[in-house]
């Protein structure tokens, strides 16, 4: 997986994809989608439809996700590293999630892939850096908590962008649009999302920020 094997520096972005923010510093966690000038206009009325088979496979995707995580919390705690594989799988997941969630929300017209994996030439891309310093032995025990504020507003935050796809369905079927300020609040929405679960599997140790971005 070449997008997870970097290491300190910046991460990487391809042209003509998603571009991956970086007006938030170094911050580990990185989230971008496209948005596109004009969608398909029926789209919207069977993309929940079509994304049935995705539901399924991250239903066991999740379940494994639990024991990954498990397993890595007892690597952590007895070792101080983050086993690489379990890390690549957990990340994979989450970028598998965000993939399907763009899809769902209408941020994208191109089917979601198969796949834990970066895909460079997806519209949706998120990507985290594995942390190279190792992971203090106690976040497995802590991260969960420490997180709760952060996954609050999360949470509200996840609840408009619920209200703003529900315009861009609308805005799409009578005018093949998303409206900007509608698709930046949901991507918003997706990137702290994604910080807030990267921060709670402890595959990031530095704790999100409190910024709009």
């Amino acid at each position: 997986m070449d997008s997870e094997e970097v290491g300190e520096g910046s991460l990487p972005t391809v042209a003509g994809t998603a571009e991956l923010p970086a007006d938030l510093g170094d911050y580990p966690v990185r989230l971008g989608v496209v948005r596109s000038e004009e969608y398909h206009r029926w789209m919207p009325l069977i993309k929940w439809l079509l994304l049935f088979p995705h539901y399924f496979v991250l239903v066991f995707l999740g379940i494994g996700a639990l024991f990954v995580w498990l397993a890595a919390a007892v690597a952590v705690i007895v070792t101080g590293e983050y086993p690489r594989g379990m890390w690549n799988y957990l990340v994979g997941v989450l970028r598998w999630a965000m993939r399907v969630s763009a899809y769902h929300y209408l941020m994208v017209d191109e089917y979601p892939p198969f796949t834990l994996d970066d895909a460079p030439d997806y519209p949706a891309r998120l990507q985290v850096r594995y942390p190279e310093a190792g992971v203090e032995r106690w976040r497995p025990l802590v991260t969960w908590l420490l997180i709760f504020p952060y996954a609050i507003v999360t949470a509200a935050l996840l609840w408009v962008a619920g209200l703003m796809g529900l315009i861009a369905f609308f805005s799409i079927l009578f005018t093949r649009v998303y409206p900007t300020w509608a698709f930046e609040f949901v991507e918003v929405a997706f990137r702290w999302n994604a910080r807030s679960a990267a921060y709670a599997y402890f595959t990031v140790t530095r704790y999100p920020p409190f910024a709009w971005g």
